[in-house]
């Protein structure tokens, strides 16, 4: 086992409504990634993954409010940090983030070359801005940006290189753990296989040393990602290899999120689509024994009502899902689909 960058340990956090309701979007959950390894976080829309990724930073402001649980990013533990404090002292250098429509996210008026000189001074005020400026074309060369780029404004950009010059803004100060919230949505084919690209160079060049990878998509994991998780409900419902998960998921939840997408990879061509019927749970009061039961085609009464445990398997031991219903018992109801 390498040496970890990033661990969460039964992290849970809550949305205060104006009712004074708790919303637990984050409910419990744990998590290690590796140095010079890639995480994918799947799931639905609701599930939680942008909460998650918004705990990990510790980027805590109402509604959304830290509860328990530990976050510990290369042995340092920011667990319920001051968010002010977060952001002057761990984003940028220890963990970054890049926030889905990331593109929209720049202002029209600044050319980019002002928005890496404003996240360098945060953590360095005295920086001059020929210093700055020689480490933002360094840095764009070897991600294939032209330097050019650093002295336009948005407005000029496409949205693919504004993606892509927003990946590198989060990242010029190589932060150990970067976390992508959907970087490749909203995109062409084209521009999203040069976001890919550039994610991966990133990894290889180490530029980062570890990244969380958030996405609806199981299928866009397997060609970026080392391991993924699936989160339903607040939840992860199972984890493994993305090999694993794209091929042989086993949860009822993971293989009917597989089942529902056109997947081009060799082996699951041919394979009729199939729906998931019903919506997610209302997390103001989630069911009290499996979230996903009222859905799941699979499901025995004590389902609504049990404590659904953690079950791992697997050659070491690492894979895992939470169901009531064991490996080989699941293995046989697929094989009758």
């Amino acid at each position: 086992m390498g040496k970890i960058m990033l661990e969460v340990r039964d992290l849970k956090t809550k949305y205060i409504t104006r009712f004074h309701e708790d919303v637990y979007s984050v409910d419990g959950v744990s998590f290690t990634i590796e140095e010079g390894k890639s995480l994918g976080v799947a799931g639905e829309s609701g599930c939680g993954k942008s909460t998650l990724a918004l705990s990990v930073l510790g980027y805590y402001f109402p509604p959304l409010h830290y509860r328990s649980g530990e976050i510990i990013i290369d042995g340092r533990n920011i667990s319920g940090m001051d968010p002010d404090t977060v952001r002057r002292t761990i984003l940028g250098t220890e963990i970054a983030y890049i926030p889905q429509a990331a593109m929209n996210a720049l202002n029209p008026t600044m050319k980019i070359i002002r928005f890496i000189e404003d996240v360098i001074r945060v953590h360095d005020p005295k920086a001059e801005k020929a210093a700055i400026r020689e480490q933002a074309e360094a840095r764009f060369a070897e991600l294939g940006l032209p330097r050019e780029v650093l002295d336009k404004h948005a407005v000029e950009l496409s949205g693919g290189m504004k993606q892509r010059t927003v990946i590198a803004i989060s990242t010029i100060l190589s932060p150990k753990v970067l976390i992508a919230d959907e970087p490749s949505s909203a995109l062409d084919v084209t521009s999203q296989k040069m976001v890919i690209k550039m994610m991966r160079e990133l990894m290889e060049k180490g530029y980062i040393k570890s990244m969380m990878f958030i996405t609806h998509e199981l299928p866009l994991l397997y060609n970026v990602t080392d391991d993924i998780m699936v989160m339903y409900a607040g939840q992860i419902v199972e984890k493994g290899s993305a090999k694993e998960m794209v091929f042989d998921p086993m949860h009822p939840y993971s293989h009917g999120l597989m089942g529902s997408i056109l997947v081009p990879e060799e082996g699951t061509r041919g394979t009729t689509l199939t729906a998931i019927p019903g919506t997610p749970p209302n997390l103001k009061k989630p069911p009290q024994g499996c979230r996903f039961a009222e859905r799941c085609k699979y499901a025995k009464p004590e389902c609504r009502y049990t404590g659904i445990p953690e079950r791992f398997f697997g050659d070491n031991g690492t894979r895992m899902y939470r169901c009531l219903m064991g490996v080989d018992e699941l293995k046989e109801v697929y094989s009758h689909e």
